[in-house]
């Protein structure tokens, strides 16, 4: 520690540190524009000029090392001056167009002009004119001369993007921020370069003249994408949602958001359902009363009962769903006699709630993941299913920590990856049992016998001798690992090289509330059937929440075709086009931002959140309608008048007891899968991994949204004949698909990457059958 003064206050800090960080500790405000606390230092600036003791000109607090005794003063006669010296200089070729800047009123530059800006300019010759950059469709950068080159969403980029998709051209005067080539930025992280921008150079295009920051109420929510469940700040107008920023967080999200929680709320907008929907025998639909369609969906489900029985209807929620939602649903359908409820829309593998003991989690803090020193992520597609659990391994990595990966493509995460093996999803169990035989063998222990007969490729031996040389282990399950039709064996699998490495084991987790779906029992009870299996095998009649079928299901148009061929299927969701093709009754839901309720994110926090606008036409929140639901069907114990009385019902006894990652399933190697064709890779692209992003109009205009092709890998093109480029047919046991196949030598041999969430993927039906390619 060392010692310093600064404006007469005495304080310590770690050595190493500047003085900026001495006077954040104090509570003095130094002003600055480069400066940001999750930067690396730039000072070019030199807005935080300070006075120093015995230095003979003012040094920048940002990268002046503080030094025992020291003496500083941050608003003495001469730091003033210099600070007013940098201000005028940095106004010469600042446009004076506030008035209609979209940064205006939340604009740093703007601020600290009052203080440290004179009234009139002494500049009288031209200023700089830069063209505007096209940079996509999430970040405007239409007004370029308000640059004033602080560079953070250069280092941004570099540093916690993990890709430098911004730099600078040119010197002096002349500099400019720009792409590379005129590229586009794809970062999915690029809306945070919005956030840091100091001035109005960079702002969002989605919002770009929408409000004025003074207009916007601010409510505080969390996301519903992915099961980070990241802070965010909902920003409203006239009850409308103009614009989401982050809050922060440090254990969860730090200061940032993906662009998918940043951007997704152009789709709260779209495609609603406004009233109650009835489809008539002549299958028009028609609308209806409150009253009239829950009292319908009561007598269609009463009807199925007693003619069909009650193990006949399913109960289907989703990962996005709150947990109060869930919990209800779960209360429902074992009132009315039904096991069959479930939310894990995905999870395809009929042996997994057999093989757990417990609620399955990340096993650990979030905030942990940065302080792990070997890491394995088995079965991930990191960075389009965990953006922000990808970024803090990146950091953990540029400072030494060793992550590996067992992948089914070898997509660039954007950090250094220690071992890497690329398998295809039947080999998936094999590779496991490489690094599992490796790790024995470095550790001098004895090789499990369903092992019998392994030997360990090069990789597998790199990732195993990491691990085994690791004080602060953790093995990760991802989403594609936990929704393989033999996710259970590659639990029990990796769990053993956790428990073999002194290691956490734990699940990354697919939802928003994938954690909370199990603490509020929406899982099958004995004897019940999966989403999978329900809509498989069709039932006689479902209640289906939050969920779009055809998209958020492992099935496809199966799952549509099946659920159209029921004798009565009821919808709750936001949207028209998700359940009109095969409801018979449609009720109206509110999105997360228009009702009360939890999601309980991967480590196992419940965070609650309130509405932040009043439901749209018609629309209820879902958890008031599964409870008036419960009433009409005369179920007892559906008398809560708050989601808060819900939620408490659900977490009474804590969470904690009930997190467990432990599987029964003992190690093994799964069977592989048959020869008639090319095993499919499923990743889930991300921005169509839920209905509100789907609805989005900026996040469907990226890269990541364009339609898919089917990649395969050059050897296994050549095999078969086929051309890069070419126009295919895949064939499905259920279905068919025309698309463009590409090269890509990322794609492990004889698959078929496809990703889900399009019209023309889930033609092929079910994500587990295997693809035939044929020339068109």
């Amino acid at each position: 520690m060392v010692e310093l003064t600064i404006d007469g206050k005495n304080v310590e800090v770690p050595e190493g540190s500047m003085v900026m960080h001495a006077a954040h500790k104090l509570g003095i405000y130094v002003p600055h524009f480069c400066y940001h606390k999750k930067l690396s230092i730039a000072a070019n600036c030199r807005m935080c000029l300070v006075e120093v003791e015995k230095a003979p000109k003012a040094l920048p607090a940002c990268a002046t090392p503080a030094t025992n005794g020291m003496i500083v003063h941050t608003c003495s006669e001469k730091a003033i001056a210099a600070q007013k010296s940098v201000m005028e200089f940095l106004l010469i070729n600042h446009p004076l167009d506030c008035p209609i800047c979209d940064q205006g009123g939340e604009c740093q530059l703007q601020d600290l002009a009052v203080g440290y800006g004179g009234s009139a300019s002494r500049y009288e010759e031209e200023k700089r004119v830069v063209f505007h950059k096209d940079l996509g469709p999430l970040v405007s950068a239409e007004e370029m001369s308000r640059c004033i080159h602080c560079t953070r969403c250069v280092r941004f980029g570099q540093e916690i993007a993990g890709v430098m998709e911004l730099g600078m051209l040119n010197r002096g005067e002349h500099s400019e921020i720009t792409t590379f080539v005129g590229r586009s930025i794809e970062s999915e992280l690029s809306g945070n370069m919005i956030d840091i921008c100091p001035v109005g150079a960079l702002t969002s295009k989605p919002f770009r003249y929408s409000a004025r920051t003074w207009e916007l109420a601010r409510r505080k929510s969390v996301s519903p994408h992915d099961s980070l469940g990241a802070n965010l700040v909902v920003q409203v107008k006239r009850d409308e949602v103009m614009r989401i920023v982050p809050f922060e967080n440090e254990s969860i999200n730090e200061c940032w958001i993906s662009d998918r929680d940043r951007f997704a709320y152009e789709g709260l907008r779209e495609d609603r359902l406004e009233s109650p929907m009835i489809k008539g025998d002549d299958g028009v639909w028609r609308e209806a009363s409150w009253a009239d369609a829950l009292q319908a969906v009561a007598q269609g489900l009463s009807n199925v009962r007693e003619s069909m029985g009650a193990s006949q209807i399913g109960f289907i929620g989703s990962e996005q769903c709150t947990l109060e939602e869930l919990s209800l649903l779960s209360r429902v359908a074992h009132g009315v006699g039904s096991p069959n409820v479930d939310a894990r829309a995905r999870l395809t593998d009929p042996n997994w709630d057999a093989a757990l003991e417990g609620v399955p989690s990340l096993g650990m803090p979030i905030a942990e993941l940065g302080e792990l020193d070997r890491v394995l992520v088995v079965g991930a597609f990191m960075r389009a299913d965990h953006p922000l659990m990808t970024q803090r391994l990146r950091q953990a990595a540029k400072r030494g920590t060793q992550v590996s990966s067992i992948d089914l493509a070898a997509d660039d995460p954007l950090l250094s990856l220690h071992g890497r093996m690329t398998v295809a999803p039947a080999a998936m169990s094999q590779a496991l049992a490489e690094v599992a035989v490796a790790l024995a063998n470095t550790k001098g222990i004895e090789v499990p016998a369903a092992f019998a007969g392994v030997i360990a490729s090069e990789q597998a031996s790199r990732i195993a001798q990491s691990l085994a040389s690791g004080q602060n282990v953790a093995v990760l399950i991802g989403n594609a690992a936990a929704h393989a039709a033999n996710a259970s064996q590659l639990a029990a699998n990796a769990r053993w090289i956790a428990e073999q490495s002194n290691g956490k084991f734990g699940f990354l987790t697919a939802g928003a509330n994938t954690v909370g779906a199990y603490l509020a029992n929406a899982v099958p009870a004995q004897g019940g059937k999966m989403v999978n299996q329900m809509l498989e095998h069709p039932l006689a009649a479902y209640v289906v929440v939050n969920l779009e079928p055809k998209f958020d299901t492992a099935l496809g148009q199966v799952a549509v075709d099946n659920l159209r061929a029921s004798k009565f299927a009821v919808a709750l969701t936001p949207y028209q086009s998700a359940a009109q093709d095969w409801a018979h009754v449609m009720l109206p839901i509110g999105p997360y931002t228009e009702t009360s309720g939890t999601f309980v994110n991967a480590e196992g926090t419940p965070q609650s959140f309130k509405a932040t606008v009043p439901p749209h036409a018609q629309s209820r929140p879902g958890w008031k309608v599964l409870r008036v639901l419960g009433n009409l069907l005369k179920l007892p114990e559906f008398d809560e008048e708050s989601s808060e009385a819900v939620r408490d019902a659900v977490l009474t006894g804590g969470i904690a007891s009930k997190l467990s990652n432990q599987i029964k399933t003992p190690v093994g190697l799964s069977k592989t899968a048959s020869n008639d064709g090319l095993q499919r890779i499923a990743d889930v692209a991300i921005y169509r991994s839920d209905a509100i992003v789907r609805r989005a109009h900026a996040l469907q205009q990226t890269k990541a949204s364009e339609p898919p092709v089917a990649r395969v890998h050059p050897d296994t093109l050549a095999c078969l004949g086929i051309t890069d480029c070419a126009d295919v047919k895949l064939r499905s046991t259920t279905g068919e698909s025309m698309v463009v196949v590409r090269a890509d030598a990322s794609v492990a041999m004889d698959c078929v990457r496809l990703p889900v969430g399009f019209e023309s993927s889930a033609a092929l039906g079910s994500v587990q059958s295997a693809l035939q390619v044929e020339r068109a």
